[in-house]
């Protein structure tokens, strides 16, 4: 596996690819990998003949106040890992590569409506900042797929709109989430718990769980569903950001009638934002 820090040794790496005959894939990252990200890594070297993967702590997707500067980086521990769940190309650029004019005068990508609500809403800015990046790697690699995890499932639907609105020729995969044994969502924000913390973190999985369930029992009264829910976690000592049942395609707030549901949570657990989501499709078998 090669690492590169340039756009021009990017192209240069990806274009000999090409002209191999081979198929590219782009697996984004902010780095400090998990299995999570090896799993990414893992599929696109399944449906693809050569791997690139990024990282790039992006700053344009941080708010105010936000922990940028507390975002780990550990490129050394992530190379390994990239090398070892197949990635050809590591492209580990800095922010003066990726911004060269700074990021005032920037161009920005905006995707209407499927940003707002839930962590747009609570994170102003931050999905205009995730579809820019997007489309800045997109055009420095120009990959046939991409692979996304559903962890993020908002983020995965911005982007995907991004591509189907810009006529962007990428295939976008999403990966189901990787879970610890205990229901936790895989995350690099995992590692801001303290064990105290880290033994009530599931109740997050338990919380969608427990609405899922409830909906498949033919619950559709879903503001007293969440309400319900809402006070679980605040007993557990969390601070709920949001706990939403959405149309899983659109995003909008679900009726009873809608079968292919999402339900996403975020909540502070002490300073540490966690976010989960769990999809379910009435229409499928269980």
């Amino acid at each position: 596996m090669n690492t590169v820090k340039t756009v021009r040794e990017l192209r240069a790496a990806v274009a000999r690819a090409r002209s191999e005959g081979k198929r590219i894939a782009l697996v984004p990252t902010m780095g400090n990998l998990h299995s999570g990200h090896v799993a990414l890594v893992t599929k696109a070297s399944q449906r693809a003949d050569f791997v690139v993967a990024s990282i790039f702590v992006n700053p344009l997707q941080f708010g105010a106040g936000e922990d940028l500067d507390k975002y780990p980086r550990t490129l050394a521990a992530d190379q390994e890992k990239l090398l070892q769940a197949g990635c050809h190309l590591l492209f580990a650029p800095s922010v003066e590569e990726v911004y060269p004019e700074g990021m005032t005068g920037q161009t920005r990508v905006s995707v209407p409506q499927l940003s707002e609500g839930l962590c747009g809403a609570s994170r102003p800015g931050h999905f205009e900042g995730v579809a820019t990046v997007v489309s800045k790697l997109f055009n420095m690699v120009q990959p046939d797929l991409a692979i996304f995890g559903e962890k993020d499932f908002q983020q995965l639907a911005v982007i995907r709109a991004l591509v189907q609105d810009l006529n962007m020729p990428v295939q976008i995969i999403g990966e189901p989430t990787v879970r610890a044994a205990d229901g936790l969502a895989l995350s690099s924000r995992n590692g801001f718990l303290n064990e105290e913390q880290r033994a009530v973190a599931p109740i997050v999985y338990r919380t969608l769980s427990n609405i899922s369930d409830a909906i498949k029992q033919g619950e559709r009264d879903y503001p007293t569903l969440i309400d319900a829910q809402v006070k679980q976690l605040e007993a557990a000592g969390l601070r709920p950001d949001y706990l939403e049942i959405r149309h899983a395609l659109t995003l909008r707030p679900a009726v009873a009638q809608d079968r292919d549901l999402v339900i996403l949570v975020a909540a502070f657990l002490g300073t540490t934002r966690l976010i989960d989501n769990l999809h379910l499709n009435l229409d499928m078998p269980a």
